[in-house]
């Protein structure tokens, strides 16, 4: 009785060592893939974040030039200027990205420069159909951009 005692315990001891490999190795190879989609959706939300206080702080400064007594009328027309095109552009950009993630993107994060648009889409790779669409929501908002100056960069 003591020796099969002994060999139901050695058993179940080998048994819960299997199962506790098992559970590691699943475990394991979940908190990795999770460790993936928190570093891709860290880069939009980082971006977006950084782009945020940029733009607080390039308001702040127009705010500043136009709220000065001694500001020049041509220093406080011209930061009213900026100011306002300024505000276009944050709006064009989440107009744009609102539209591609329409198309079916999960996330991208856009940017409008002079005539540049640089779009950042959440994706391992591109087809040329998605590639398609993404330019064309581009042109469609912004008219006056040429294609050679769209750039499309997938992001996973």
């Amino acid at each position: 009785m003591k020796k099969r005692t002994k060999i139901i315990i050695l058993s179940a001891m080998i048994l819960l060592l299997g199962v506790t490999a098992y559970l590691n190795v699943v475990l394991n190879s979940s908190i990795n893939s999770n460790d993936t989609v928190i570093e891709t959706s860290s880069y939009f939300q980082t971006y977006r974040s950084d782009r945020e206080s940029t733009r607080d702080q390039e308001m702040l400064y127009y705010d500043a030039i136009i709220a000065s007594e001694s500001s020049s009328e041509e220093a406080v027309k011209n930061a009213q200027s900026a100011k306002l095109s300024l505000v276009n552009q944050m709006e064009k950009e989440l107009v744009v990205e609102g539209l591609i993630k329409a198309k079916g993107f999960e996330d991208c994060v856009v940017t409008i420069s002079d005539n540049n648009v640089n779009a950042v889409v959440k994706a391992s790779s591109l087809t040329s159909t998605q590639v398609a669409q993404i330019v064309s929501v581009i042109q469609t908002e912004l008219t006056s951009v040429n294609l050679a100056n769209i750039k499309i960069i997938p992001v996973e």
